[in-house]
């Protein structure tokens, strides 16, 4: 798809939303867990798009997957490299070069529950959070370039989801054995 579709879709969407937004909110498609035995997991979409996940040796997995924690970087850097192109395409900058590097650092005490030398327990989450976006457009400067991004990133759902702190409903149901 070209620059120009892109930008053309998100005006009509534009122009939608503005008469209509109400119509702006909607379900997102839920992603799908099934354990395969192990530490193996299956993800789907509902449309046949399956991803497995796995947890390396020293956990009990067999490290030939992608792990959770990866598929979270990886939605953080896919989200923010999507929107920049959005936004890019909708302001008729063509973009010789886009990318985005996510990187964390983990403390695998607080996947296990464990507590630190203080006793209070060791967050699971990642520390440290970073995004590192490359970009370039011939004939666009560096300041329009930055502002794109930093657009971008403010408008892009996965990096609001995490700095928002989007709470998370627990619903569990026990099913017979």
């Amino acid at each position: 798809m070209s620059a120009q579709y892109v930008a053309d879709a998100l005006e009509r969407a534009e122009v939608v939303l503005r008469r209509r937004p109400d119509m702006g909110m909607h379900d997102d498609s839920p992603a799908v867990a099934l354990w395969r035995g192990s530490t193996r997991i299956v993800i789907s979409n509902g449309s046949g798009i399956e991803i497995s996940t796995d947890m390396p040796t020293e956990l009990g997995g067999t490290g030939d997957q992608v792990t959770p924690g990866w598929l979270l970087r990886a939605g953080l850097a896919a989200c923010t490299a999507t929107r920049i192109a959005m936004g890019a395409a909708r302001d008729g900058i063509e973009l010789t070069k886009l990318e985005l590097r996510a990187t964390s650092r983990s403390d695998t005490r607080g996947l296990l529950g464990m507590a630190g030398s203080d006793g209070t327990p060791v967050g699971a989450g990642p520390h440290d959070l970073q995004l590192h976006v490359t970009i370039a457009a011939h004939g666009v400067s560096a300041e329009k370039l930055r502002a794109l991004v930093e657009e971008s990133h403010r408008c892009s759902p996965v990096p609001c989801a995490i700095q928002e702190e989007t709470p998370v409903g627990l619903h569990i149901e026990v099913a017979g054995a």
